[in-house]
């Protein structure tokens, strides 16, 4: 008797990073589109960080047919109409917070307002695909895991979970959340797991313990301005706030690279790139950066798409020698 070929698992990481989270939405974009199905069909797993958070939660969720309640294409557009919105600075602003010193430098007002006019009224609990942000509890000094799954966690409302896991410090306020009996003091995700694909192929392994995982990790951009040491070497702590910031999501994305390739080997995909002609400021939502990372994921897309289609191919090859067997 033939042995069974067991399904691999198709697991999906977001990296955080503002903005630049137009770059994997329109990654995923094109694969629904190549694919014909929403990325809730496609995976088996979505997890996010801080906007990678926000994105994880649109894609697992499903409408009453089953079919894609956000789309990719559509997170995408909550970036172009959106994403000035959200990084508004009024005039008054800039001086009450003298540019960020005093007080984060952007309200949480405009997010939360954008985040329940896309999420609505649905509940983690609504996704139709396993799905786990990441956000920091300042109180207590732990992580915090949500998870759709987790009976304490299902109830929380999407904008919510959203709102914790991309609260960035220096950019928005933390967020007071209250779930089950528990109230927790919460912020961006990002601060201790940019990139959240090791703990995404833990929480695979817990959850499909008898299949083989293979994970898609999408970056959000790599940094590419130097800090010279003839300038960092004059930096007072007000100065080195901001690059210490990009410098330690940068450095965990790459970690984790480099742990989930010891990993799963040819089972895991990476697919980032440099930001030659886009911003790497987390906050630029100006038009013109907006259609430069957008030309920056086209350029991206061409680049990989041989390799997507391999990625997506390991389940689809399970799958046929399953109905053989």
């Amino acid at each position: 008797m033939a042995n069974q070929q067991r399904s691999v698992r198709r697991v999906l990481s977001l990296d955080g990073g503002g903005m630049r989270g137009i770059i994997p939405a329109l990654v995923v974009a094109h694969l629904e589109r190549k694919m014909g199905a929403p990325a809730s069909e496609l995976f088996d797993l979505i997890v996010g960080t801080s906007t990678g958070g926000i994105l994880a939660l649109g894609l697992s969720l499903q409408d009453q047919q089953g079919g894609s309640f956000l789309a990719a294409k559509r997170m995408v557009a909550m970036y172009e109409r959106h994403g000035a919105k959200i990084f508004e600075r009024s005039l008054w602003r800039k001086l009450r917070t003298a540019g960020g010193l005093f007080e984060e430098v952007y309200s949480h007002k405009a997010l939360e307002k954008v985040l329940h006019k896309y999420f609505a009224n649905k509940r983690m609990g609504d996704c139709g695909t396993p799905v786990m942000v990441t956000s920091y509890d300042i109180e207590r000094r732990k992580t915090v895991f949500f998870k759709s799954w987790h009976p304490d966690h299902s109830e929380l409302l999407c904008a919510e979970a959203s709102r914790a896991t991309s609260a960035a410090p220096t950019y928005f306020e933390p967020v007071n959340l209250q779930w089950a009996e528990q109230t927790a003091t919460l912020i961006d995700g990002g601060v201790f797991i940019n990139s959240p694909a090791v703990s995404a192929y833990a929480e695979a392994c817990k959850l499909f313990p008898d299949d083989p995982i293979a994970m898609l990790s999408l970056g959000t951009g790599e940094l590419t301005r130097p800090i010279p040491y003839d300038a960092a070497m004059t930096w007072g702590s007000a100065l080195w706030i901001m690059s210490l910031l990009d410098c330690m999501l940068d450095g965990a994305s790459k970690a984790a690279d480099h742990q989930m390739r010891l990993f799963l080997g040819d089972h895991y995909l990476r697919v980032q790139t440099q930001l030659h002609f886009a911003s790497d400021d987390m906050d630029d939502a100006s038009r013109g950066n907006i259609r430069n990372l957008k030309q920056t994921a086209r350029e991206l897309i061409e680049r990989e798409e041989d390799s997507l289609h391999r990625f997506l191919a390991l389940g689809a090859l399970s799958e046929i020698k399953d109905a053989a067997t």
